[in-house]
């Protein structure tokens, strides 16, 4: 995986997920989002190969 790529889920989904109203606390969603961003864009490959893609 491209380095460029995961910290690109990583940022747009940590952005998302700070303006979620969901959570209280800005910096658990932030994290999570960060974390969300960087699981999707490590098991992309992964759903490639079995798409067939």
């Amino acid at each position: 995986m491209d380095p460029v790529n995961l910290t690109y889920y990583a940022v747009v989904c940590g952005g998302l997920a700070a303006y979620s109203p969901t959570l209280t606390n800005r910096i658990v969603r932030l994290a999570l989002g960060f974390g969300v961003g960087a699981l999707s864009a490590t098991l992309l490959p992964v759903v490639h190969f079995f798409l067939g893609f």
